[in-house]
């Protein structure tokens, strides 16, 4: 009986505990679960590690910012610490890049003008200072999205969104054009642990 009593004790310790924590918030940010739509491709892993590495180097201003719309794309962004929002930032790119280049990355489109995974045109590269300058350079999957980071870590900021009013990323990538692909985009996101709430 008397272990009983102690046990019924340590537990309403614990859980008392455990409720000080979440109400003073002395609890550590949940960490994010990188999942990205082309995590069945074999090159998942590269390209998640790409964009996460040029989203900590110089796509810094994408975690920093918080766009006026991102609560229609990720709804839990503003309480993320910087790897929950780099999360997003690389999660929208994994779905992007389907549209764009159905995660193919030696694509070609527009006629021989788009390049890779997120099809950028090389004028638009060597304009953002991006390391992949040539088409054959933007072929390569980790440096096409290390160059896609690159061009949204100017676009949003300045812009302030995400894709309203297609400025943002929908600046420079056609298929937020079209309301069914940036709703399967928006939707996909959304879902992620990384966005939502509680």
């Amino acid at each position: 009986m008397k272990r009983m009593i102690m046990g019924l004790v340590a537990t309403v310790m614990l859980s008392d505990a455990a409720l000080a924590e979440d109400f003073f918030g002395s609890r550590a940010a949940r960490q994010p679960v990188m999942t990205m739509q082309w995590d069945e491709k074999p090159q998942a892993k590269a390209w998640t590690e790409a964009t996460i590495a040029a989203l900590e180097n110089h796509g810094t201003a994408l975690s920093q910012s918080v766009p006026t719309d991102i609560a229609e794309w990720c709804p839990d962004y503003e309480n993320q610490d910087t790897a929950g929002r780099n999360a997003f930032w690389a999660g929208l790119l994994s779905s992007l890049s389907f549209y764009e280049s159905t995660w193919r990355q030696t694509a070609v489109g527009g006629g021989g003008k788009w390049y890779g995974l997120v099809q950028i045109l090389p004028a638009t590269a060597r304009g953002y200072g991006c390391e992949a300058r040539s088409g054959e350079a933007l072929k390569n999957g980790e440096l096409n999205l290390s160059c896609a980071v690159r061009i949204m870590s100017v676009t949003v900021p300045r812009d302030n969104v995400v894709s309203r009013g297609m400025k943002g990323v929908a600046a420079d990538w056609g298929p937020f054009h079209s309301k069914r692909k940036r709703e399967s985009m928006r939707e996909w996101v959304r879902e992620q642990n990384y966005c939502t709430t509680g």
